[in-house]
């Protein structure tokens, strides 16, 4: 069966409507030319931007977070999980006390991200993301935040072994016991199913089906799934995840996007002007509550990928330029982020 996604850097009534959806940014440090993480902090706060993705919990990057009114998502490196998977909830605490708590006050956190992309391409790790997610949460239950932080697992969408149509999508089988066990969990604690969505990569990997402005979320051609139209590839990404949920009985699940974007050089496309029309589609749609065909009006939280270009990440040339901010702190292209 056809997927478009699979190349990646029930009921609703569970899912709310609610104000805008502030954008969030990530902040990737693989590089050796960035600016100091306090004039990082600087350039964040200067630009409005109220919500960080931290992909490892640094102290050197995350202390100058301190007191600020930025919300964090904060990354549980896939190193860390069997230590964490194999130990108690006494374990976890101290993890989370030395790793994190001890620069940042847990008022600043938003999400802990436990893993980042595991199932399918680091499966060595697979078997531990359950049981840390287990132990972190009832460290933070005892310390009384779980209402206050959520948890939750990056995946790639890759985890969709189909997804076109939408009302097609399936995951992999492979993966589908460890990751029932994150839905169950997910539902359970009223947290979302975190994805990382390239729409770049489906239209390089993919051109004989998807078109450029298709991927740029540019209206033009409309494809009908179960009489819900679909003009961009973006929307249609995001409701394959919510159908394979659906399929496995837990329909009303959050999605929240934690890594899209656009590169701006080092491939096909890859330039500031399509760059600044997909971020710019995407921030639109977040903060005026778009949502997609099957959860209209319902705003998708998205972190755009990435503060700056990171000139030490591995793989295509295109993966070290999806930075939206020079290291000079001025931006590559003109983004409206608010």
């Amino acid at each position: 069966m056809l997927n478009l996604f699979i190349i990646i850097p029930g009921s609703e009534a569970s899912v709310s409507r609610c104000v805008a959806v502030p954008i969030g940014i990530c902040y990737g440090r693989v590089a050796n030319n960035l600016p100091p993480p306090t004039t990082a902090v600087n350039i964040i706060t200067t630009n409005g931007i109220s919500r960080i993705r931290l992909f490892n919990p640094n102290p050197e990057s995350l202390q100058p977070f301190s007191g600020t009114r930025i919300q964090l998502a904060i990354g549980v490196p896939n190193e860390d999980l069997p230590s964490i998977a194999a130990g108690t909830t006494t374990t976890a605490h101290n993890w989370l006390q030395s790793n994190i708590f001890a620069h940042v006050s847990p008022d600043q956190i938003r999400y802990l991200i436990v893993g980042n992309e595991v199932f399918l391409k680091e499966p060595y790790y697979t078997s531990h993301v359950i049981s840390a997610i287990f132990n972190i949460y009832q460290a933070l239950r005892i310390l009384n935040l779980t209402d206050k932080i959520k948890i939750s697992s990056a995946q790639a969408a890759s985890i969709l072994s189909n997804s076109y149509p939408p009302s097609h999508a399936i995951f992999d089988p492979n993966i589908l016991p460890d990751l029932t066990r994150l839905l169950q969990f997910l539902h359970d604690t009223s947290s979302p199913l975190m994805v990382n969505v390239y729409t770049y990569f489906s239209y390089i990997n993919n051109q004989q089906y998807v078109t450029l402005d298709y991927a740029l979320l540019k209206s033009g051609s409309e494809i009908i799934d179960q009489n819900l139209v679909y003009d961009n590839l973006f929307d249609m990404t995001i409701d394959a995840f919510i159908y394979a949920m659906e399929r496995e009985g837990y329909g009303g699940i959050p999605v929240v996007v934690t890594e899209t974007g656009w590169p701006t050089a080092g491939g096909e496309a890859a330039n500031g002007e399509n760059a600044l029309v997909y971020n710019g589609n995407v921030v639109k749609r977040s903060l005026n509550n778009v949502g997609t065909p099957k959860r209209p009006g319902i705003g998708v939280e998205v972190f755009l990928f990435d503060l700056f270009d990171e000139n030490e990440k591995m793989g295509n040339e295109f993966e070290k330029h999806f930075g939206i901010f020079g290291i000079n702190g001025v931006k590559a292209y003109d983004l409206v982020l608010y």
